[in-house]
């Protein structure tokens, strides 16, 4: 009996599936009626009387009723592109015979006609449902199998304005917004090349959602385009609301917890990602865009390094590299130093710590995990608050209860500060992806290192460069140029070299086109000029 449970009630039989997707493929594809009457009533159906969809059916005109009607949603249209469109029929179907609406003569009229441009011919009712729902009218002409849909969509929409998660001191400070056509837009105004190609897919049975992969033919991969294409192309899903369900749907590691794609909301930084030869996907809806193939060192690199003197922006890169350092061992650490091994702090050092924990009734590592967790509590509620009084509750909770908390005597003022420039390193980590994987691991060293000292640390920091030397990011070696070794890559790496040193573009990363610049490209100052030999100097 419970065979046959399995077998038939958690396990449909594959011919059942079969025919469910047929029947459903042959109802999405289901022909236009010619009867106009009968379109419109299977359109009200479908959509369940919805109060934003509305039928302009031209019923005023004795001559003409019942014989053309467009089809809308009004909250996804454009008011006044919708006036241009009614007028435009309006005129031209008062000075056509009601005998002459034929389909070669409706659609040439129309087309030629409208002030309005994408307009298309549509055969199906699953057309007319996927128009109309992405803020597109539909002419529907009585006697006709087939419909023409018109873009006029519009609406509500967030304007451009500066990226909340990625501000920068001196750049561009316009961002991503919710809607994918704006973002194309702001991608267009960076790079003004036809080579800059866009390739759109419908991915979500109920979202139907539109997902673009971005590169420039000839820089990018084309492996790495094909894979990327490939990869979302397999994935069947209910919806698509945000660019991080496709992210844990292509990502090569999904069980890791380092990052293996790079997401941004700032154009200049995707922009420069591109020329970089990597790729980005775009998702309707999101204002965050993901980038892949990336390295472990992308993410302390920001759009602004290029905008600074390269030994600014070296300097910059250093101190990320340290936060991130400090945000993932400095905890762990000093559990190590004062539960195990006291010797290695210096005298008056280990009396100062030692007369603070002199009441403290807890060990360093349940004191480091209060501490911690503690402060975890309060960046979220911080978050989560209203965004009046987010910061304020967040800083004056962590003052309060730190004091309140060295006061009572439950930590030390050692422990306190330790944590808090814990924290304070984390927030240098421009990503908040990358951020986000150490403040995990930091918790499991934290215990390693409360159990089993220095050797703990060891035991913890050991796999997870193993791990970090297995990961790859669509074919690209998380830890490259180091690992493997590529000479070329490090004039942009931890130590950015002027941008006249930067000949070639990342290697791995781009296709066949390597060359960023011309080959004698030099500083063209004064001073830096090189003449020939021959060649007079110049006139005071």
């Amino acid at each position: 009996m419970l065979k046959y449970w399995i077998k038939n009630v958690l396990k449909p039989s594959k011919g059942s599936k079969q025919d469910a997707v047929k029947s459903k493929h042959q109802a999405l594809n289901e022909p236009i009626n010619a009867s106009l009457a009968s379109t419109l009533s299977t359109l009200k159906k479908k959509l369940g009387q919805s109060p934003d969809f509305t039928i302009r059916d031209f019923s005023d005109d004795p001559e003409h009723a019942g014989l053309l009607a467009v089809c809308y949603i009004e909250g996804l249209i454009d008011p006044g592109l919708l006036s241009d469109l009614i007028e435009s029929l309006v005129k031209e179907i008062a000075h056509t015979p009601s005998d002459r609406l034929e389909e070669h003569l409706a659609a040439s009229l129309i087309k030629q006609t409208l002030p309005l441009g994408n307009i298309k011919r549509i055969d199906s009712q699953n057309q007319i449902y996927q128009a109309v729902l992405k803020g597109s009218a539909v002419i529907l002409i009585d006697g006709l199998q087939s419909a023409l849909t018109v873009s006029i969509a519009g609406g509500v929409r967030r304007a451009v304005e500066e990226p909340t998660s990625q501000g920068v001191v001196r750049g561009p400070k316009e961002g991503f917004t919710e809607d994918i056509s704006t973002n194309i837009t702001l991608i267009r105004r960076k790079l003004r090349t036809p080579d800059l190609k866009f390739d759109s897919h419908i991915i979500g049975q109920y979202s139907q959602t539109v997902v673009i992969v971005t590169y420039i033919e000839g820089i990018a991969d084309p492996g790495v385009v094909q894979e990327i294409t490939k990869r979302l192309q397999a994935i069947d899903t209910d919806s698509i609301l945000e660019s991080g369900y496709i992210e844990e749907f292509i990502q090569d590691a999904p069980l890791t917890p380092f990052p293996t794609m790079l997401n941004s909301e700032r154009p200049d930084t995707v922009a420069g990602s591109l020329l970089d030869g990597q790729v980005a996907v775009m998702v309707d809806g999101t204002p965050f865009v993901l980038i892949a193939p990336v390295t472990f060192y992308n993410f302390f690199q920001i759009s602004e390094d290029y905008y600074q003197r390269y030994d600014i922006s070296s300097f910059l890169r250093m101190i990320r590299l340290i936060s991130f350092l400090v945000s993932l061992l400095l905890p762990s650490l000093f559990i190590a130093l004062t539960t195990f091994h006291q010797e290695m702090i210096p005298t008056i050092l280990l009396v100062t710590l030692a007369a603070q924990r002199e009441g403290v009734p807890f060990p360093a590592l349940l004191e480091a995990l209060m501490m911690e967790l503690t402060f975890e509590v309060i960046r979220e509620a911080g978050v989560r608050m209203p965004r009046a009084i987010g910061p304020a509750i967040s800083i004056v909770g962590a003052l309060v209860i730190g004091q309140a908390a060295v006061e009572a005597g439950l930590v030390s003022g050692a422990m306190v500060i330790v944590v808090s420039f814990t924290a304070i390193s984390n927030f240098v980590i421009p990503y908040i992806s990358m951020a986000t994987a150490v403040r995990l691991l930091r918790f499991v060293l934290m215990l390693l290192a409360g159990t089993l000292g220095l050797f703990g640390i060891m035991a913890g920091i050991v796999p997870i460069l193993a791990h970090l030397l297995s990961l790859k990011s669509f074919g690209v070696d998380y830890l490259m140029p180091y690992s493997p070794m590529y000479k070329s890559n490090m004039k942009d790496l931890l130590i950015r070299v002027p941008w006249w040193a930067m000949k070639t573009r990342p290697n791995i990363k781009s296709g066949s086109n390597k060359s960023r610049q011309a080959p004698h490209q030099y500083p063209t100052g004064s001073n830096n000029i090189a003449r020939r030999a021959d060649e007079p100097e110049p006139k005071a």
